[in-house]
This record gives structure tokens, sequence and C-alpha cells, in this order.
């Protein structure tokens, strides 16, 4: 019996290779999806709950146009699926007023026209009693931003990809790739699968992957933490609360407002010890940094006596520059490669999920992503 030929494989369906999915079997591509887990799962950068979304971009002007069609694309996913997906919180940034990451959401924010108050640190505090602003720092409030449910935007992903005809294959990892003749052939412990183009969007074990295809990326998996606290709801409840962003002299932190009772969420973004996903990551609390440096954090801005409840790890992919890799693989046109998101890449996933069916549809995307050319690391 003849082996079915896929139009496309997607290898790693988590936030950018299940919109991936959705996008090509609804353009009618004939759609397989393998994962080594069962997404959504916590075993790479997705999981968690949250992920704020923001346009006026303090890593720089040239994300705001993919962001603001992410945010396009996630409304279009709350319309498909009936589920709410995203809540306006607003996102607050703060941080030196001369510094990088400030002075890039304030052109950014001028350049796209994009709604911003820009509030000394006496206003943050009026408005927000739960913030001890010092005068040093300033905030920039995005009031139509917010923040995304993580893993109900990849469930959601997942069922409308079914929907359209897309077959996934989980708790199945890729161990051998080969491209040959326009072909792509996909080897996991026990199948075989062929394929005329291939996805890979692997997280934290695409570098081990695509050295198969002769490309060494400068990719490095990073261990990550975040956790819940306590918190007084008439202060933190994301209905009067903002999702946060601090760059400050302790660290880059960010955080979300306490949702449903949660509890206040917050993660640093900088630093973080280096890992092989394959190994065990050791769990939130086994380092003593772990709460410590989180606990410092609200002491010195939200001091309200905020009490642990509890944390979770996750895996960063970093590229050396923090910006993302996606591209075709410069040797086969018919590989799409979506790596190295750093960090900040969920919110832009429904977008970079789009623009990758189209790279593998038509070998180009109407997004500008030279930012993101393999070529940079040459």
């Amino acid at each position: 019996m003849e082996q079915k030929i896929y139009d496309v494989i997607v290898i790693g369906a988590g936030s950018m290779g299940m919109a991936a999915g959705y996008f090509l079997a609804k353009s009618g591509k004939s759609t397989l999806l393998l994962d080594s887990f069962n997404p959504p799962h916590n075993k790479g950068s997705h999981h968690g709950d949250t992920r704020i979304i923001r346009y006026a971009y303090g890593e720089g002007a040239e994300y705001v146009p993919l962001a603001l069609k992410a945010q396009e694309l996630w409304n279009d996913l709350e319309k498909a699926t009936g589920k709410q997906l995203f809540l306006q919180t607003g996102v607050l940034n703060v941080g030196p007023e001369q510094s990088d990451f400030i002075q890039n959401i304030i052109s950014s924010s001028e350049t796209y026209s994009l709604p911003l108050d820009v509030l000394d640190s006496n206003e943050v505090n009026r408005r927000w009693p739960g913030i001890s602003l010092s005068n040093e720092y300033i905030g920039c409030f995005e009031p139509t931003s917010g923040v995304l449910k993580c893993e109900e935007c990849i469930e959601a992903y997942r069922e409308l990809a079914i929907k359209h005809g897309a077959e996934i294959l989980t708790n199945s990892r890729v161990k051998e790739i080969k491209v040959h003749d326009n072909r792509v052939t996909i080897k996991t412990e026990n199948l075989m699968f062929h394929a005329k183009s291939l996805v890979v969007s692997a997280g934290a074990w695409s570098k081990e992957l695509l050295s198969q295809l002769d490309l060494n990326l400068p990719l490095e998996p990073v261990r990550k933490t975040f956790a819940w606290f306590e918190a007084d709801e008439n202060l933190y409840n994301h209905k009067h609360f903002p999702a946060f962003t601090f760059e400050t002299a302790q660290g880059l932190h960010y955080g979300f407002p306490s949702i449903d009772g949660a509890g206040l969420k917050v993660g640093r973004h900088d630093g973080g010890e280096k890992i092989n996903p394959d190994n065990a990551i050791p769990g939130f609390g086994e380092l003593p940094e772990d709460e410590t440096d989180l606990v410092q954090f609200l002491n010195a801005f939200m001091p309200q006596n905020q009490k642990l409840k509890y944390g979770k790890t996750c895996i960063y992919t970093l590229t050396p520059d923090e910006d993302f890799i996606i591209d075709l693989h410069p040797n086969y046109p018919n590989v799409a490669i979506a790596s190295g998101f750093s960090g900040h890449g969920f919110k832009f996933s429904s977008a970079v999920g789009q623009l990758l069916a189209e790279l593998i549809i038509s070998g180009k995307t109407e997004q500008d992503i030279s930012l993101f050319s393999i070529n940079r690391f040459n």
C-alpha cells in the first residue's frame, strides 16, 4: 500500500506550530503536526496560563506591525471559536525615562499612532495604589493592550486545525529529518512520514533537529521561572490593574494582575540558567534565587507583603540578539523555520503561524521578516 504524502509536516505543535497547522489546513493543504508531547504542555515556552501582548514595543519598532497583525488574528480566533482569549487589561511599562526600552516604546507609539499615556512616578502611584515607584522611573501605559490566555489559545488553534482536516500526532518525537528531491522524510521512533514541505518550530529542540539539515544556529535553551503571589483583589484584580513590564536596576521583570482570583503573577525576563532540554529541569524553588528574586522585586515596587502561592518553570530559547528566527532554509525552499523566540514570542504566534503558511505556500510573506533572517548569523 502506497504511503500518504502530505503537503506539509509541522514539527513542533506549540505556539507557532499549532497556528501554522491551522492556517495551512485552512488553505487546503494536507497537514500533519508532530509533537514530542501533547500541546498545550509544560515542556516549552507556552504554559503558565497567560502571556502579555503589547504593541508599542520596547524591543524595537520593527516588531509593531507584526504585533498589530497578531492582535487582529487573535480577535479572529476569538470569533471563530466563541472563546474569550484576550483580556484588555492594558500594559504598564516602567523604566528610566532615557532607557532604550522606554524610548523605543515612546517612539514606536508615535510612529504608528498607538495610544500611550506617559506618566511620571507620582501619577503611576496615584493611578495604581498597589505600585510604589521612585522618581527615577516613569510609566508608559498602553490601554489597548493586555493579556492572552496562552494555553487556551493553543487549544483553540488545535480545535480549528483538526476541524479543517489537519492530523495531529502527539507524544511522537522526531528522530530523523531528510530532505531530498523536493520531498521531506520524517522518522519518529516507530513511524515514517513523507511530505512536500516542512515547518520546523520545535522550540528548545530546534537546534538539534536543524543540525540534521546542515544548519548550526546559535540557539540557547534557558530555564526560566515565574510565580503567583497572594494579592489584595482591591489593588491587583485584572479589572483595574494592568499587566506590566519593569526595567529596573534589579533586572527586567514582568507580571500579570490577579485573574479570577489566581493571584499576582510575576517573572523575571533576563538571566536564567542554560539547560539541556532533554535533562530534568529543576522545579521552581529548587534554586534559592527562584523565590528571593521575585520577592525582592515585589518588596521594592509592589510592597503589599504578598505571600508566595506557587511557582513554575518554563524554557526560553535565546538567540544572541534576542530577535527571532523566521525564514526559509537557505538551501531548501520547501523548509520553513521558526525558532529562537527568546521569551517574547507568544504574543506574535498567531501572525507567525500565518506567515509560515504563506512561506510554505508561496515562498514569501506580506510581513517584513528581514529582521529575523538566518543569514544574519553568517
